[in-house]
């Protein structure tokens, strides 16, 4: 990464498909003829600069309007538009003027709060870029008017993950006590079958390990190779069965678990109510379910630089909604600064 905020001149071979396969994605998720915006970052002309290339190099007409000539490049698109012709600009000044009177597709490159744009993104973006590391763009939203999220969802997310794995405890710092009072608290019984979705670097594993006991099973399930790695590193895996796979799709049997623990697992599923209802589906009638995260939501928002919204689905009155449709009981609720706790019990 540069200091200026703008990729590596000389990226690795890894960093340049990252950004072939995102700008592909991009490129195949807009229309013909649509008109498209790129915000939110001091550097968004050379990101927009770039998809204007991958767009040509797959043989669609667009015209780039600059910030140089705005009025030039407007009235170059009328003058040469075609029924398959798609408008391309890039800053605030372009999105509050949209030349036909409206954009069609905003795409919001989310940056550290630290530079002055903030980390949250308007509500009429379709498309949401990670630009933390301008090395590794990471696609966080597309409307699914756009394109399905099976499109994009699996490879997205494991790449946002899998350059994170092996520091990530060290980002973090120490909240193995934290993860083992979570579990503590769900007084899960001896001899349980019990899973860790989502588990990461496996910080919850031991504690689960001790609460079920020799008796017990403990699978910790994650969609990233490089996490379960991490965790194998870590000697968390002792005792536990890793597996490689997705949180909506799991490989395990209708009702054969007795408990499920998922730390931060909801804020990365792009359907809250059907996540939760793949977690009940593996949890037999009267299980526990653990949702935790080490960060209140407010502590974690305000780390991200965004404020929170009292229809996210982790606030209470949303959550309590969807886990009563998916099949559960919420049964305590806690949003302190130190942590996020809440248990549900799966109903009969």
């Amino acid at each position: 990464m540069t200091g200026s905020g703008s990729p590596s001149p000389r990226p690795t071979s890894a960093q340049q498909r990252r950004w072939d396969d995102l700008l592909t994605l991009l490129a195949d998720s807009v229309e013909t003829a649509s008109t498209v915006v790129v915000d939110g970052h001091c550097h968004s002309d050379w990101f927009a600069d770039r998809l204007h290339a991958t767009l040509h190099s797959t043989g669609r007409h667009a015209i780039r309007l600059s910030r140089q000539s705005p009025l030039h490049d407007e009235d170059m698109w009328y003058a040469h538009r075609g029924p398959a012709t798609l408008a391309l600009a890039d800053g605030a000044d372009w999105r509050s003027r949209p030349p036909g009177g409206r954009w069609d597709v905003v795409i919001w490159l989310r940056t550290p709060a630290a530079h002055g744009h903030g980390s949250a993104h308007p509500d009429e973006a379709q498309i949401v870029v990670d630009l933390h590391d301008p090395d590794w763009p990471i696609v966080r939203h597309i409307d699914p008017a756009l394109t399905d999220h099976d499109r994009w969802y699996l490879a997205e997310t494991r790449a946002f993950f899998a350059v994170r794995a092996a520091t990530w405890d060290i980002k973090f710092g120490d909240d193995m006590p934290a993860y083992a009072a979570a579990v503590a608290a769900a007084d899960i019984p001896a001899g349980s079958a019990v899973a860790d979705i989502g588990c990461g670097t496996g910080r919850a594993l031991p504690a689960l390990r001790a609460a079920v006991g020799p008796e017990g099973t403990v699978i910790g399930v994650d969609v990233t190779a490089e996490m379960l790695t991490a965790a194998r590193d870590l000697g968390r895996d002792v005792g536990a069965h890793l597996v490689l796979a997705d949180a909506r799709h799991l490989p395990v049997a209708d009702g054969a678990l007795h408990a499920v623990f998922a730390a931060g697992l909801l804020n990365h599923l792009p359907d809250t109510r059907a996540g939760l209802a793949e977690l009940a589906r593996v949890t037999g009638p009267g299980g526990r379910l653990v949702l935790f995260h080490p960060s209140g939501r407010a502590a974690l928002a305000a780390r991200h630089g965004r404020t929170l919204a009292p229809d996210e689905p982790l606030a209470e009155g949303p959550l309590r909604q969807s886990t009563a449709a998916a099949g559960w009981r919420l049964d305590s609720y806690e949003d302190g600064p130190q942590r996020f706790y809440a248990l549900a019990t799966r109903l009969p």
